[in-house]
């Protein structure tokens, strides 16, 4: 089994398209692996046990009838789990919320029809804080996902729950939804790769909505070439969302050997010398060094409005939030209050969605609500949304100069469970050198970095223009190596 478990994705596929092993065989050695681990992490709200077998018999059976052929799918027999607020016709899809307990999609997201088109299995439905709100996977209904590499830690969030699940070993990939860091800042913590793609490279067609301007699909894996491998599989125009991009998808796998010479590396040193731990600096210093000898160039940059992201994300993300759990009503799906005879629409819809939401859920509706309300809506929102355009002006005049963007990903390694969850405003500073990838729009990469003195997984961030992945995969492959 261990062999199994600890073979990269890509090497899966290759495996199974060419009966070196079958997909029921990779598919049990996984499951065998959630049933050892799952207790210790509590990564998983759904394990599909028998569908996921069923899927892989089915796979098998497919190869058989065709010949094996080494040029199969490029998922072929790959175990995957998917963040639990991705629709998938007939599981319980529930983003972590008592609202939507027992909610079954009748039909699947996007990106979960393009992943089982390429091969993969999907065999889980993983935890996250709730609707997506929170750096930590604490504020999950369901209890808190635990950090592999150390128990007492928050594997990070909001997409907690699918890099535990990668980081552990009980899947070989994992899709997550990043709104404000919720894959990058996970990827950092559990010391994976983790991309967040360029608003519109990838489908938001069946994912629960946070904030619709911020929200992106990506991938979550051990390296980058299983990364790439993910997104080259999910990306690309989607006619069910208004706005997926028709900008042509290049081979993302063609470009990890591109190497680094001659990039430019910005590197706002202003912005990312304070508040930041030493060992996370160290790991940062090392990993520029490494890249400038591989050929890169160090280029100093300005951020000016950098600081304010955080301020303006919890506008933004918060109005847009309050917008669209309004639809989390009781009188479609999910959680309906219990009703007495006397009880009207009014007392309805207030008492199930008080049952339904939780404190952070609440407190970012509340806080969004007010921002959209008439007399403070210029004052708030209005001003986000301006300084928002002088954070895009920012990273257009920085790639003037340079390429790529580094940063850390995260201001400190993994931090203790419930540390935070008494201080909102820690805890969101946790997201200060991520959120500006989505208020931007922009494509950002984590990628592992070393280890603190605590042996706590260290990541470093690379933001990238507009569709310009590859170069970000590119470079990541070179630190990997």
């Amino acid at each position: 089994m261990g062999a199994i478990i600890e073979q990269r994705a890509r090497a899966i596929a290759r495996d199974v398209a060419t009966g070196a092993r079958t997909a029921t065989e990779v598919c049990q050695a996984f499951l065998d692996r959630i049933r050892a681990e799952e207790a210790r992490v509590s990564a998983f709200n759904t394990v599909m046990y028998e569908r996921a077998l069923a899927r892989a018999a089915a796979l098998d059976g497919a190869r058989q009838a065709g010949g094996g052929r080494p040029d199969g799918p490029p998922l072929l027999g790959v175990p995957v789990a998917l963040k639990d607020n991705m629709c998938t016709a007939g599981v319980p899809t529930t983003a972590s919320s008592r609202i939507l307990r027992g909610f079954l999609p009748p039909y699947s997201a996007t990106v979960v029809q393009r992943l089982e088109a390429a091969g993969a299995i999907v065999i889980g439905k993983t935890n996250l804080d709730e609707f997506a709100m929170g750096s930590s996977t604490e504020n999950s209904a369901l209890g808190a996902t635990r950090n592999p590499w150390d128990v007492s830690r928050t594997p990070g969030g909001s997409s907690g729950g699918s890099a535990a699940a990668v980081a552990s070993r009980m899947v070989s990939v994992a899709l997550g939804s990043d709104t404000g860091g919720s894959i990058r800042q996970p990827a950092a913590f559990c010391g994976l790769v983790g991309v967040k793609p360029t608003y519109g490279r990838v489908s938001r067609y069946g994912l629960l909505a946070f904030a619709s301007s911020l929200d992106q699909i990506g991938p979550l894996a051990h390296t980058a070439e299983d990364a790439a491998l993910v997104l080259q599989a999910i990306a690309g125009h989607d006619p069910l969302d208004a706005t997926s991009s028709a900008e042509p998808v290049p081979d993302y796998l063609a470009a990890l050997d591109r190497g680094v010479s001659g990039l430019r590396i910005g590197v706002p040193r202003a912005f990312v010398g304070e508040g930041v731990d030493a060992a996370v600096q160290r790991a940062f210093a090392e990993a520029l060094e490494r890249w400038r000898a591989a050929g890169a160039r160090l280029v100093d940059i300005e951020l000016p409005h950098a600081r304010f992201a955080i301020p303006v994300y919890y506008l933004i993300a918060t109005a847009e939030a309050s917008s669209n759990l309004a639809r989390y009503d009781g009188v479609r799906y999910g959680h309906r209050t219990a009703l007495g005879r006397e009880d009207g629409l009014r007392e309805m819809y207030d008492r199930t969605r008080d049952e339904g939401f939780g404190a952070e859920v609440k407190r970012r509706v509340m806080l969004g609500t007010y921002v959209l309300s008439a007399g403070y809506y210029d004052a708030y929102y209005l001003k986000a949304q301006q300084v928002r355009t002088l954070l895009r002006q920012d990273y257009a005049h920085a790639f003037a100069a340079c390429d790529v963007v580094a940063m850390p990903t995260t201001p400190t390694p993994a931090f203790k469970l419930g540390e935070k969850t008494d201080d909102p405003i820690q805890m969101y500073l946790s997201d200060v050198f991520t959120v500006s990838a989505n208020l931007t729009g922009l494509p950002a990469i984590s990628i592992p970095a070393g280890l603190s003195p605590d042996r706590l997984p260290i990541g470093v961030q690379l933001t990238g223009r507009m569709f310009d992945e590859a170069t970000l995969f590119a470079a990541a492959h070179v630190l990997e190596q």
